[in-house]
């Protein structure tokens, strides 16, 4: 099974509350997981944008939209208690998301009788009954910007000359740490004389350990064979070196991604595609540079745990 939509995961979160009495948000994960059969990977799946777990996140705003319906309070800041309200909408299960798309409606209906016009619309935001939590608007956002700039970086790439594609091969390799510390570790090889090998990564000093590179600049929707791949093994053997990596703007067929896996043990041969070069270009920040940074912050729970509770609340 999927992991559950923040919606969905309401009316579960609900009945727990009925039978477990207060709960903290961290003591619905196993019970809810189990509810909805998830798998180990999918209870720790994470967002691609490192905005912590899917599965935690979701339970996070199914809890905060239900407590902004009235149907579940909060005895002390990140417990949870369902309310009368609470147990009677479990009387009618199917409502329970009407309901709350109402309450929150009313709750801002409120906010308009007292807040200023300017400030209205930020403010009363109802996104109760969107299947997306606020976070995973944000996930999906930020996919979509990193998909248009890895367009552009491929694009970008594709309109230097083929020499310049060798220089930044080597580049970003050394980025990501081949090479080590070690001085002029990269090497762009002459024309005249690669012999098939167009750059070439020392792994030490004296160089016994050396990486060699095949890099071929073709547009986006041409295909690698086999016979390429087999022609840059040839110029490995006569290197003799047993690793090698080849990179394109374009990408692999399938009998030149099945040549490289059956290889034999002996010679390690990494793909690189022009997704995949775009996403390595991006993450090792190599000719980016940070356009903007959106801080979201959450409460800090030692310094809040650390103060005492009104008990008569």
């Amino acid at each position: 099974m999927s992991i559950p939509t923040h919606d969905e995961i309401r009316v579960p979160a609900l009945k727990l509350l009925k039978e477990k009495g207060v709960l903290k948000l961290k003591d619905f994960e196993v019970p809810l997981a189990e509810e909805f059969n998830l798998t180990h990977d999918e209870l720790i799946k994470m967002y691609d944008s490192g905005n912590g777990p899917v599965f935690y996140d979701r339970i996070s705003w199914a809890l905060s939209y239900l407590n902004m319906a009235g149907l579940t309070k909060k005895p002390k800041r990140a417990y949870y208690e369902i309310t009368e309200d609470g147990m009677k909408a479990l009387n009618t299960p199917e409502k329970v998301d009407e309901y709350i798309t109402k309450k929150i409606q009313q709750r801002n209906q409120e906010k308009n009788i007292i807040s200023d016009e300017n400030t209205t619309a930020s403010n009363n935001i109802d996104d109760s009954n969107d299947d997306m939590t606020p976070s995973e608007t944000i996930e999906i956002s930020f996919k979509k910007i990193k998909n248009k700039i890895y367009n552009d970086i491929l694009d970008t790439i594709i309109s230097k000359s083929p020499r310049e594609f060798e220089k930044l091969v080597v580049a970003l390799l050394q980025k990501m740490g081949y090479g080590g510390e070690i001085k002029d570790s990269g090497e762009v090889t002459q024309y005249s004389n690669d012999n098939g090998i167009d750059g070439i990564i020392k792994e030490d000093v004296l160089g016994f350990g050396r990486i060699y590179i095949q890099a071929k600049r073709y547009q986006r929707d041409n295909k690698i064979g086999r016979e390429d791949l087999n022609k840059f093994v040839g110029a490995l053997a006569v290197a003799q070196s047993n690793k090698g990596v080849f990179i394109t703007t374009s990408s692999f067929n399938k009998n030149a991604v099945e040549y490289a896996s059956k290889l034999n043990s002996t010679t390690t041969l990494v793909l690189i595609d022009g997704e995949q070069l775009a996403k390595y270009i991006y993450d090792y920040s190599l000719g980016m540079q940070t356009k903007e940074i959106i801080e979201i912050k959450e409460l800090d729970s030692d310094f809040w745990d650390s103060m005492e509770d009104d008990n008569t609340i």
